[in-house]
Formats: structure tokens, C-alpha cells, sequence
């Protein structure tokens, strides 16, 4: 089967001066960070991408900004989360006519649709554009659950390729290979399962902190792609306190606060989203510091 998303893919974060207006030059220097760590595409407008705060025409912006960034180099992918079925087949088409390589698809956003209706969209969505589709299962945070049985459902779907398993237990990774063998490619969506996915045959990995701290992320996840376990554990057990970050519903204001702090980017998020004040921000300033101070000496270095 055709790799179409193998590999290391950032959500990245969308950069955002004080005003909370949109910093694409910030975005692009982002991404050019990342490319130069070793990253093999970026996710634009997920989770972390904060794309349910932006307006249609921002959107579209960040998208060519990051395609603009790229020059070809690594593959560009959007998030798709709009509030309806037609409004997310409208999107896909959109994002096709400006350059992009493919589609991390969610369920339809607020209305937490049955196993019927989640079909029925991801349906309606590839049946929009040609690109090809990575579906993103997040039903701690979302509510839906796609499961494997659903996804042998979908197999018929030859756009829909890949899977960002974030259910949060990584037995699911075996279940679906049970269920529908090597139909899909698997990719973790959990910064903080990254190696143990790896283990169980996920090809690629979807990250968040790794918009704060590229050069570890890059060499951790080779390490454990290369069958070097020791090595890349040695790396994950002094990450994990920071990978725990992701699993927060406040990981979009976490990851930024991660970047502000290891001097690769802003900490701004839009409203509703706020700035981290108080004791919350103490403690998780914590976590981050004690990162900085004792990171690992890479093999790259």
C-alpha cells in the first residue's frame, strides 16, 4: 500500500500577535523550523491550529501561507472541522483549489452524531474533493467515536487513507489492524503514546509539543521507528512530563505556552482561549522549565 502520510506530521500552531490578529509570517517561520528539524508534513487548522476560531477567509489564508512556506518540500494538510456536513464538503473543495496534499478530516463540530450519521459525513466530505483523507478520532475531546467496525465500513472510501488514532488507549491500534488489516495507514495522535504506537505498528504521528521542542521529537520518534527502544525511551521518560501536557483541554494554550517559553513562537491563543495566570501558570511553567534545564544531548547534535 502507498504511503501518503508516513512519517512525523505537527499540528501546528496558527501564530497570533497581541491583538489576536493572525502572525503568518510567525506561522511561516514556524514551519520552516519544523521542516529543518525533519518533519515529514505539517497538519495546518487542527486542535492546536486553533481552527474553530478562525474565519472562513483566515483559514484559507494560513493554508496558502504554509503552502507558500513549504515550496514543495513536505506535504501540507488541513484540518476540516466545520459545523456541518456541507459547510465541511465545502471547505474540502476549497482546500483542494489552493494547493493541498490532503485532509485531516473531524466529525461534524457541537452535534455529537451516531454511528449512521459520523459515516454519512465522512462520506460526504471525500465525496467532495479528491484529496486524500486522514480521519481523526478523538472521542475523548469530541464525542464521537469512530471504531473499527466503522472503519471497515468506510474501507469502500478510496480517499479515506489514514487514521489519527486518538482514543487514548492504545489497544486500539491492534484492534483496528485486526479489523481491517493494512487498509489504513495508522498514525498516534497522542504525544504522550507516541513510542508504544510505534511499537504496535502505527506509521506515523501526529504531534503537538513538538511545536516547542522539534530537534527532540524528531530524534525520539526515529529512534523508535528504527527499532532502537532503549534509546528512544531514555528520550521519552525525560519528555513525558511535557507530553502529559497534550492530553489537557487546555493543550492549545499549553503547547503555546511551551513554544513562547523554548523561544519559538508566541504564547497568544484567541478568545475563548486565554492566557495561563496564576498557579496554573506557575505549575505548568514547572513542567516546562525543568524540560529546558535537562535536555538530552541528541546524536544529531
Amino acid at each position: 500500500m502507498a504511503k501518503h502520510f508516513e512519517g512525523i506530521y505537527p499540528a501546528v500552531t496558527t501564530q497570533m500577535r497581541e491583538d489576536y490578529s493572525i502572525d503568518y509570517e510567525a506561522t511561516s517561520r514556524n514551519i520552516e523550523r519544523l521542516i529543518q528539524a525533519g518533519c515529514h508534513g505539517m497538519i495546518m487548522l487542527g486542535t492546536v491550529g486553533e481552527n474553530c476560531s478562525l474565519e472562513w477567509d483566515e483559514k484559507l489564508e494560513v493554508v496558502k501561507t504554509a503552502v507558500a512556506a513549504s515550496r514543495g518540500r513536505v506535504k501540507i494538510m488541513s484540518g476540516v472541522a466545520e459545523y456541518t456536513s456541507a459547510g465541511a464538503a465545502r471547505y474540502a473543495k476549497a482546500m483542494q483549489g489552493v494547493g493541498t496534499d490532503g485532509l485531516m478530516v473531524l466529525p461534524a463540530m457541537v452535534y455529537k452524531a451516531d454511528d449512521r450519521e459520523t459515516i454519512n459525513h465522512f462520506r460526504t466530505v471525500a465525496g467532495a474533493c479528491d484529496l486524500p483523507i486522514m480521519i481523526y478520532n478523538n472521542p475523548i475531546v469530541y464525542g464521537v467515536d469512530t471504531t473499527p467496525g466503522m472503519f471497515a465500513e468506510l474501507a469502500d472510501v478510496e480517499t479515506i487513507v489514514a487514521i489519527k488514532e486518538s482514543s487514548d488507549d492504545v489497544r486500539r491500534l491492534t484492534d483496528l489492524i485486526n479489523a481491517v488489516g493494512a487498509r489504513y495507514e495508522l498514525l498516534s495522535g497522542v504525544d504522550d503514546l507516541v513510542v508504544e504506537s510505534v511499537m504496535l505498528g502505527a506509521s506515523g504521528w501526529v504531534s503537538g509539543l513538538i511545536n516547542a521542542f522539534p530537534e527532540e521529537s524528531v530524534e525520539m520518534y526515529n529512534l523508535a521507528v528504527a527499532g532502537r527502544y532503549a534509546e528512544a525511551v531514555e528520550i521519552y521518560r525525560w519528555f513525558m512530563p511535557v507530553l502529559h501536557l497534550d492530553c489537557f483541554s487546555k493543550l492549545v494554550q499549553y503547547i503555546k505556552f511551551a513554544q513562547m517559553k523554548t523561544g519559538l513562537g508566541s504564547e497568544v491563543t484567541r478568545p475563548p482561549r486565554m492566557a495561563l495566570v496564576g498557579e496554573e501558570r506557575v505549575r505548568i511553567g514547572t513542567i516546562i522549565d525543568a524540560a529546558i534545564s535537562a535536555r538530552p544531548r541528541l546524536t544529531a547534535e
